[in-house]
């Protein structure tokens, strides 16, 4: 049964434009885009008439990085609650990484996570199969119309999913049928660094040593390896979460996006945070890579502005506060971000006087590029109907009572943003508005066009 929706009084944030007008959803594709905000239509041509108070509407968020622990790691989080939070939030598609328990390192792990999804989320979503030194045979059975991409660990994280031989290395990328995506930090220099700091503070080394530990030298190390890895074999190669000023020369801005085999990401806590906020925040914005200085900081918005680097996402993470708060060594890396990060870019470019519009440029066009992803990422007339509408002036408080993460605990923790998302439509359905998540709702796979 045919169902109509039109979004009127709209303020479309939309392919480097911001633009009054309404959007006519049938079933779960965009109809018609209107460059009035209140097209003449008499009202029984649509089922449904949302207001949305000449608010922002841009294209819903694609999360290319969020761990969210299912299967094994239920006590953190699962896909229904973090997927419940991110819609919350903006973001209706996400990509999921494979560092769970069982790992996702085959076909048929990767198949029951795509089950699991289907029955809990609310978002849209896609799965990386997980590299290992043994499973690049495994590899080769991936799809690349569903999986959307292969995730290598150059560096140890949560899950110990390391890859160190270079013999894998090399047949990953010389054989890889979809995008790589990679965690560059390089394991003997931080092996070396964490020794001189436990030689000076024993095992109650400051978390502010993080960045130190997890230096300049080990991201820059690592991502050069795979750089080259991915020039020799013309790979497409994707860098997630960049930390530092130094890593961002190996990539630029001479080419379209769509026309680039190396992309680079940078998440939202590297663009917020610095090594001056551990002093108060301590292990709670620890994440591997580390934030680093004001100066990566500020490298880092540079290179995402002038096109150097091309996505925007979060590596949400969570842990339950319990373990955040054992000391440095013990305390697991990550946090969760996926409820609030387009509130918070949205208040970093208000705070820089960047327009509005490079937001949905970075969180959902070029993820959509980059991943290629099938119809989805902007408001364009035949693609599906993925949108957020976002009131710039609505206040909203982080607390305890608001966090829908099953850890209830945010960095955000007591800080107000100055916007609220309102409605968050997924599949030409809303699924979340007036602070209420549709329970009956559910997401369905991503698909890419390889």
């Amino acid at each position: 049964m045919s169902s109509k929706t039109l979004i009127c009084n709209a303020r479309i944030v939309n392919e480097g434009q911001v633009k009054d007008g309404a959007i006519l959803i049938e079933n779960d594709t965009i109809s018609e885009i209107y460059s009035t905000p209140n097209p003449d239509i008499s009202l029984h041509t649509s089922d449904r008439i949302l207001d949305a108070g000449f608010n922002y509407v841009l294209p819903g968020v694609i999360d290319d990085q969020v761990h969210f622990r299912q299967p094994g790691l239920t006590h953190k989080a699962q896909i229904y609650t973090e997927s419940m939070a991110a819609v919350t939030g903006g973001v209706t598609s996400f990509m999921e990484m494979p560092n769970t328990l069982p790992q996702a390192i085959t076909t048929q792990l990767l198949d029951e996570k795509f089950q699991l999804a289907a029955q809990e989320s609310f978002a849209n979503f896609s799965f990386y199969m997980g590299a290992t030194n043994q499973n690049t045979e495994e590899l080769l059975k991936i799809d690349p119309a569903r999986v959307c991409g292969i995730k290598v660990f150059m560096g140890a994280s949560t899950g110990n999913m390391l890859v160190d031989s270079d013999d894998a290395l090399e047949a990953i990328f010389s054989n890889a049928k979809t995008l790589v995506a990679v965690h560059c930090e390089d394991e003997t220099t931080i092996r070396e660094n964490l020794q001189i700091y436990q030689g000076k503070f024993g095992e109650n080394i400051p978390p502010e040593y993080h960045p130190r530990i997890r230096n300049h030298h080990a991201c820059l190390l690592s991502s050069e390896k795979a750089v080259a890895l991915a020039q020799k074999h013309n790979t497409r190669l994707h860098v997630l979460h960049l930390s530092t000023a130094g890593e961002t020369r190996l990539f630029d801005n001479t080419l379209p996006l769509e026309k680039k085999r190396i992309t680079g990401e940078v998440c939202v806590h590297h663009l917020w945070f610095t090594d001056d906020d551990y002093a108060a925040k301590g292990n709670f914005i620890k994440w591997n890579p580390a934030i680093k200085s004001k100066k990566d900081r500020e490298k880092l918005w540079e290179s995402i502005i002038n096109g150097t680097l091309d996505v925007v996402a979060t590596d949400h993470a969570p842990h339950l506060k319990e373990e955040k708060s054992q000391p440095y060594l013990k305390a697991p890396s990550g946090g969760p971000l996926v409820q609030h990060s387009l509130q918070a870019m949205f208040d970093a470019v208000t705070d820089r006087s960047l327009p509005v519009h490079l937001i949905a440029q970075w969180m959902s066009h070029n993820p959509a590029v980059c991943f290629k992803v099938y119809k989805r990422g902007f408001i364009r007339k035949g693609y599906f109907a993925d949108l957020v509408i976002l009131d710039p002036d609505k206040p909203y408080t982080v607390n305890h009572e608001n966090i829908l993460y099953k850890c209830k605990w945010s960095p955000f923790e007591g800080h107000t943003f100055r916007a609220t998302p309102t409605h968050t439509i997924i599949n030409g359905q809303v699924v979340f508005q007036n602070g209420k998540v549709d329970q009956d709702f559910r997401g369905q796979p991503l698909e890419f066009v390889r």
